[in-house]
């Protein structure tokens, strides 16, 4: 089990949203470089980078944030979602030194472009299933479909995705607790691992993920707790080091 920190860049600022609304939001640094440092000093083995304003947008505004932190940490993998829509836009991620990318707003209007990108990049395409109460949300949260997260899930494994990344939009950022049997649910469906997000706030959330962890959770990420202090990222994965070894 992995703990990936989350950066999230808004306005060049390293920031929380609370269930993905932009007008409400905690500014935590204007120096996102340096909070990359202080997790990958922690331990972090991959970090979790999302351009909220290219969510909303439809086409990167952080970029050369994103590649400046990945250009810095070569040995640690970086995942980047938030306006990835074109496969230039994965072309240039790639180009910089990010591992792997996370289409998720293209991912429901256009299934066939998750089709294509696994063809063009094959083992670099992760989708982003962002969910409330089942059903997939996208826009940065803005709109929520009529798909079930589950259907969408599977379509994805067919095609080829290296993973997903589940978000319960109603855990995330609220400090309530991680989402475990919804998570656990759609990790089981397919045969692809599930990166779990949202809500993971104590230690006790990553022993319940751990605990799932043979159904396919292979990672959390988590933002607001590492921030706030109420998970510490070394002890929390030297945990899950000891949970999956035993």
């Amino acid at each position: 089990m992995q703990l990936i920190p989350a950066i999230d860049l808004k306005d060049g600022k390293c920031v929380r949203l609370r269930q993905g609304r932009m007008d409400d939001e905690t500014i935590f640094s204007d120096d996102p470089l340096e909070v990359a440092q202080r997790w990958v000093s922690a331990g972090a083995r991959r970090l979790h980078l999302v351009d909220l304003d290219g969510a909303v947008q439809g086409f990167p505004l952080n970029a050369d944030i994103i590649g400046r932190i990945a250009e810095a940490h070569p040995n640690v993998e970086v995942q980047v979602g938030g306006g990835i829509r074109s496969f230039e836009v994965i072309q240039t991620y790639l180009d910089v030194g990010v591992n792997f990318v996370i289409i998720g707003t293209q991912a429901v209007r256009e299934p066939n472009f998750v089709d294509e990108a696994c063809l063009e990049f094959p083992g670099h395409i992760i989708v982003g299933l962002d969910a409330r109460d089942g059903l997939v949300a996208t826009d940065g949260w803005a709109e929520v479909s009529t798909v079930a997260a589950s259907d969408l899930a599977k379509r994805f494994e067919d095609a080829g995705v290296e993973s997903i990344v589940f978000t319960d939009i109603g855990r995330d950022g609220m400090m309530g607790g991680v989402n475990t049997t919804a998570t656990a649910t759609l990790a089981a469906a397919i045969d692809i691992p599930v990166i779990a997000s949202g809500g993971v706030t104590h230690l006790d959330d990553v022993r319940a993920l751990c605990a799932v962890a043979a159904q396919g959770v292979s990672g959390a990420i988590v933002g607001r707790a590492l921030y706030e202090g109420s998970i510490d990222l070394g002890q929390a994965q030297a945990l899950a080091d000891q949970l999956g070894s035993a």
